[in-house]
């Protein structure tokens, strides 16, 4: 090896085991996160530049040859552009690593910065009006044990706006069901919230553990079939399950793709058509930052926007249809053309 070349491994190990976890110790999906990213781009290059990943160097990961792994993301594994772009800025994050280890290699971790991020257009929200909510949790059949606990896992993502990892990891500790009901969650960044329990809400989780021979702080508050923690998988497939039963009887949700984070926005959403306030939502969700959760109030006013507009009184329709009066004027036309 050249003395002029760096290997690139060195690098990778101590940007995951030192940045990552020691420095910043970042979450655990976000260590997954990167790892994934760094594996995917040490795979592809190695049989791009036919050379065994260990010997692969800095100066081989161009900004040419990331370009040519996010196409190779694309056309041969079918990534999205988030997924892409959340792959690029795992390398980015690589690559700052590196120039701050390395000053002589600021320039080329420059470079490998400069392979810009892809604009994504802004979903719409999804989100279930409260008849399909209601026809949501009117699904499990409560006379069974399995179906208590799919109703009161559907009561508490509604109730608190948890994610499916945030509710996976509610532990017996984490409830208060005493006068002041509320629930600690754990979020994102590590950041503790905490979430007011309906009354209903506080009445089925209680019901729920009391059907516990042994209920520790530390054990979880739900758990799968066979009496484990039930994981985010399996609160997506019983959300997306449910859901599917439900559209038998209320038909808009065929046409909805219904997952945890759905039931997310929609406490949002509710909340905020009950008078909310948004910052107090900002921080029943749990967001950093208050412009996420303006999101939901966007959603709101154009709501508010379309039923105005179907009920607007005193408005006909030769009145929409007719031009306004400054347009049947030929000489101002012929002035402004003129200008």
């Amino acid at each position: 090896m050249k003395s002029d070349h760096h290997l690139l491994a060195p690098y990778i190990r101590r940007f995951l085991v030192q940045h990552v976890v020691a420095d910043r110790c970042l979450s655990v999906n976000t260590q997954k996160s990167y790892r994934d990213a760094i594996r995917l781009l040490v795979c592809f290059l190695s049989e791009h530049c036919s050379t065994c990943p260990t010997r692969l160097t800095v100066e081989q990961v161009t900004a040419e040859a990331i370009r040519a792994f996010l196409g190779h993301l694309e056309a041969e594994r079918g990534n999205s552009d988030t997924t892409r772009n959340q792959r690029l800025a795992s390398i980015h994050s690589l690559f700052c690593f590196i120039g701050r280890q390395v000053p002589e290699l600021l320039e080329h971790a420059a470079h490998i910065k400069s392979v810009p991020r892809r604009r994504t257009a802004t979903p719409i929200i999804p989100y279930l009006e409260k008849a399909e909510m209601d026809a949501l949790l009117e699904t499990p059949d409560r006379s069974r044990r399995q179906g208590e606990r799919d109703y009161a896992l559907l009561l508490f993502l509604y109730n608190t706006g948890a994610r499916a990892q945030e509710a996976a990891n509610t532990t017996v500790g984490d409830l208060d069901l005493a006068t002041s009901a509320s629930v600690r969650v754990l979020g994102k960044g590590r950041k503790t919230r905490i979430c007011p329990l309906w009354p209903l809400t506080v009445a089925t989780l209680r019901d729920l553990i009391s059907t516990r021979q042994t209920a520790s702080p530390q054990a979880p508050v739900f758990l799968n079939v066979r009496g484990q923690p039930i994981t985010r998988f399996g609160i997506y497939a019983l959300v997306e399950r449910t859901a599917t039963r439900a559209a038998e009887s209320v038909p808009s949700l065929r046409g909805k793709r219904v997952s945890p984070h759905t039931l997310r926005h929609t406490t949002a959403v509710h909340l905020l058509r009950s008078g909310v306030d948004i910052n107090t939502i900002r921080a029943w969700l749990g967001h950093v930052s208050l412009e996420t959760t303006n999101r939901y109030a966007q959603v709101d006013f154009e709501m508010k926007a379309k039923a105005l507009a179907t009920c607007a009184v005193g408005v006909s329709s030769g009145e929409v249809d007719r031009a306004p009066a400054w347009r049947q004027d030929d000489e101002l036309m012929a002035f402004l053309t003129s200008l």
